[in-house]
């Protein structure tokens, strides 16, 4: 194991329950308030409350990270939207500081404080970011701009805190960035070899793998768009 290395500050923890949204839904994965600490199992924070847990939650998306450095990038794009545009409104647990999708690798083990997680996957938006900002294009923006944030497994549970140091332990995947794993999703940014790689790629999760994986055996994929229309 290499020397740990800092990489950011945690700026905020936070946590969930379902409120209403337009269309007669609920979600508890936006606009979630700040609290003092967060407990950490292995599956997640057991104290948020998730009103759809086929597509959240789970043990390879069991903390959402969000940079505070986005909304500030937010804010200047639609400065209309400021007072919704605050750590949480992204549905994250954990708001830090100084890193990005830039700077984080899928299988980084990293640790906060105690909490020990690693880095299974990237974030795909959906529906919910456009009701919740009452806007069409959130979803799809978010994705285009590539500010979307990251999903962790848990490997040792803990308390985190807001002021803690964020430190890199393992990086057995430097290149490939979060940043770059969004572009080879979104943007279909790969070439062959890296399908077959991205499929058999350790620690990224189940499920990216077996995108790739179909996409590799020219397997159809679903609309991708449909992620972003709310469903009947």
């Amino acid at each position: 194991m290499r020397q740990a290395r800092l990489l950011g500050l945690v700026a905020g923890v936070l946590q969930g329950r379902p409120r209403p949204l337009p269309h007669s839904r609920h979600s508890s994965s936006l606009g979630r308030p700040r609290v003092d600490a967060i407990e950490v199992s292995s599956c997640g924070v057991p104290s948020d409350d998730f009103d759809d847990r086929r597509h959240h939650g789970g043990d390879e998306k069991a903390l959402h990270h969000y940079p505070l450095e986005h909304y500030r990038a937010w804010q200047l794009q639609w400065p209309h939207l400021q007072a919704r545009l605050m750590a949480g409104a992204f549905g994250e647990n954990v708001s830090t500081q100084g890193m990005t999708e830039a700077d984080v690798c899928v299988g980084d083990i990293i640790r906060m404080g105690p909490c020990v997680v690693q880095v299974s996957q990237g974030r795909q938006p959906c529906w919910k970011l456009n009701a919740a900002f009452e806007r069409t294009d959130m979803a799809s923006q978010a994705q285009d701009q590539g500010r979307l944030g990251w999903y962790y497994r848990v490997l040792e549970p803990g308390t985190i805190r807001a002021g803690m140091p964020i430190e890199l332990l393992e990086r057995p995947h430097p290149d490939w960035t979060i940043a770059k794993m969004h572009r080879a999703i979104f943007q279909k940014e790969h070439s062959q070899e890296d399908l077959k790689r991205l499929s058999k790629l350790a620690f990224l999760s189940p499920r990216w793998k077996q995108l790739f994986s179909n996409r590799e055996n020219q397997i159809q994929e679903s609309n991708p768009e449909a992620r972003f229309s709310i469903p009947p």
